[in-house]
């Protein structure tokens, strides 16, 4: 008579349908510490949010500048060669010999028309950001003025400015063209003159 071998229970070493990924799975994780990791991503994500805004904020801040720095100051070269035109009229003006009672009308005439251009070129300039400073008198500033020569002088301060072969041209605000000046410096001191020695015989 044949025995019969008695029914084995499956296992997970030897029933195929229990994986190993079932046989150690963890435990659940708690909700505590699934909020705190949902807050610490939340936290991470709100972080490089902030600084996405903040760089794209810097962006737009340079590129307004760099645009307005370009239509300020493209027309520089033009500008300073318009400034320059100006001086001409000027140094043109100064030739004429100042006025005189006997003077014919003509030169009356041209002095007031040379004026008259200067002032009106210089004005157009002013309104389109191109503006003369006058030198003389002021202190020598070397972001101005490019000092051409020193001259010994008891009538002003050293470091002053007492005569100017051009003005001080800026295109809103920035330098286009320096002033070249003469400033004044101390004399000298002379020595003193020995005297000569009263000595008795």
């Amino acid at each position: 008579m044949t025995e019969e071998n008695p029914p084995q229970t499956a296992s997970s070493e030897t029933d195929p349908s229990v994986t190993a990924s079932d046989a150690a799975a963890p435990e659940t994780e708690s909700p505590e510490a699934r909020i705190a990791a949902l807050e610490a991503e939340v936290a991470d994500y709100r972080d490089k949010w902030v600084r996405a805004q903040a760089d794209m904020e810097n962006l737009r801040t340079r590129t307004r500048r760099d645009v307005d720095d370009a239509r300020q100051y493209a027309v520089q070269k033009f500008a300073a060669d318009v400034a320059e035109t100006a001086e001409n009229l000027r140094r043109g003006l100064d030739t004429l010999p100042p006025p005189a009672p006997d003077e014919s009308p003509l030169l009356t005439k041209m002095r007031d028309g040379f004026a008259g251009v200067e002032r009106s070129f210089v004005a157009m300039l002013e309104r389109n950001g191109v503006k003369a400073e006058e030198p003389v008198g002021s202190a020598f500033d070397a972001n101005r003025h490019q000092a051409m020569s020193e001259q010994e002088t008891t009538d002003a301060p050293p470091g002053t400015i007492i005569q100017s072969w051009s003005r001080t041209w800026m295109l809103n605000g920035r330098l286009l063209k320096p002033a070249m000046v003469v400033v004044a410096k101390a004399p000298i001191s002379q020595p003193p003159v020995s005297q000569p020695l009263d000595i008795e015989a």
